[in-house]
């Protein structure tokens, strides 16, 4: 087992990965900038290390201080959380080549699905079912053109680097196809350095579902069963429920095992999540994140395992500590992400908190970087907190969370706790309804 784990990230994340360590009895190190002097997970870790000014660019993405500070301290393992360079392939190979442990998969594998044009490709080799779209990039407009009529309208484009929305635009029609055709390469280009689309066909109200895997050197593959995602403003996930509502035993059954089967024919090391839109009983293949998931506590809830306990534990080279056959959905489990932005605009709200009380009792967990007197740096993303409740069943588990939603203060600054309490009294979200276009759509269209 590792002796000390440098922990390449901020935030909630960083604090889940410490808790770990610690349980796990492995000595902590905090990487950070300036502008994160005062934060919890610095505060808690054995030892910290300041690696750069407030700019992610020159510290939580700067692998030459992060490696440096890492040698400094003689850290034998990095986890890079969620974020910042967990699903940086380059970074992986430098981490290793010092030595150290990548807490993650094997680079071969963050390369491939961190291309999502070889992500599909593989994907399909892997006998995973795909939306139907291109086999490759689309260099002009003619090709696109050509792509879309054998498609069908409407059409998606896509960027080959993507991710959070970025680089996608729909056509629904041919007479839309070339201005979205220019303005998906031209923000691809600008957010990832590389102009390389795709098409697929644009599904008109799919859900979005998730299988989590999780594997080891030892050939040992299982699933946790799913989380459904389809809760989201502009393709940024707002909440999370496990298992979904939308599927039955046998359906997550047969998707669970199309997943873990493909993960153990990839040799897939440690934790992924292979993501899926879900229409009319099919899934189709979005992607794999292979890295620890924001939303990984409600699958925590729902199986009573540890995935970063069982990610550090197959870092270090010792088998998964259960089979597939002892993973057992108990209950059901909602997170809610409060992100410190204008619940209406959606506007980032930084500044100090003065007050914070964290809701309790059983079933209630919370994730949170902030306490009272924190102030939260407007330079990194506005997560700050992750309510995540744990019930019987979906009634129980709902009705858990409002209370717990009414319990939780985090003031004077905005938050995004009021629109979950809206979201939660709605009628579709009772009763499970909901696709990936509903709360842009419907809820906040009509506010």
């Amino acid at each position: 087992m590792f002796s000390k784990i440098l922990i390449a990230n901020r935030g909630d994340v960083a604090l889940r990965v410490l808790r770990a360590c610690k349980e796990l009895n492995i000595k902590t190190v905090a990487v950070h900038s300036t502008a994160d002097n005062d934060a919890m997970h610095v505060r808690l870790a054995d030892e910290s290390v300041c690696i750069g000014p407030p700019s992610s660019a020159k510290s939580y993405l700067n692998i030459p201080a992060i490696i440096t500070a890492a040698k400094l301290v003689g850290a034998d393992a990095i986890h890079p959380g969620v974020g910042f360079l967990s699903e940086n392939a380059e970074f992986a190979e430098i981490v290793e080549a010092h030595n150290i442990t990548f807490i993650g998969p094997k680079t071969e594998h963050i390369k491939c699905m961190g291309d999502k044009i070889e992500a599909k490709i593989t994907a399909q080799k892997l006998g995973i079912p795909l939306v139907p779209g291109s086999k490759g990039d689309i260099v002009n407009y003619e090709s696109a053109e050509k792509e879309a009529e054998q498609i069908g309208y409407p059409v998606l484009i896509k960027a080959a680097s993507g991710g959070g929305g970025r680089g996608m635009k729909v056509a629904l029609t041919k007479e839309e196809l070339e201005p979205a055709f220019i303005s998906a390469k031209n923000e691809a280009k600008a957010a990832f350095g590389d102009d390389r689309v795709y098409i697929e066909r644009y599904l008109q109200n799919p859900r979005h579902i998730e299988v989590q895997i999780i594997g080891d050197k030892f050939g040992n593959t299982v699933h946790l069963g799913e989380r459904e995602c389809s809760i989201q403003r502009r393709h940024q996930k707002v909440i999370e429920e496990a298992p979904s509502p939308a599927i039955n035993e046998t359906t997550r059954n047969r998707i669970g095992t199309i997943a873990s089967n493909a993960a153990a024919e990839m040799g897939y090391l440690g934790l992924g999540t292979i993501e899926f839109l879900y229409e009319n009983g099919e899934f189709f293949f979005i992607e794999m994140n292979t890295r620890l998931q924001v939303e990984h506590p409600i699958t925590e809830a729902i199986t009573g395992i540890d995935l970063v306990r069982e990610q550090i534990r197959i870092a270090a080279g010792l088998p998964l500590s259960f089979k597939q056959e002892d993973v057992k959905i108990n209950g059901h489990a909602i997170e809610c992400r409060i992100n410190a932005e204008n619940p209406i605009t959606f506007i980032p709200s930084p500044g100090k908190i003065e007050e914070f009380h964290s809701p309790s009792g059983l079933g209630v967990r919370v994730e949170a970087c902030v306490y009272s007197g924190y102030v939260v740096p407007p330079y990194y993303d506005s997560l700050i907190a992750k309510l995540i409740v744990h019930g019987d069943n979906r009634n129980h588990c709902i009705s858990r969370l409002k209370q717990a939603l009414k319990e939780i203060i985090i003031e004077p600054i905005s938050t995004t706790i009021e629109l979950h309490k809206d979201i939660l009294d709605t009628k579709v979200m009772e009763e499970g309804s909901y696709d990936i276009r509903w709360l842009e759509n419907e809820l906040l269209d009509s506010k």
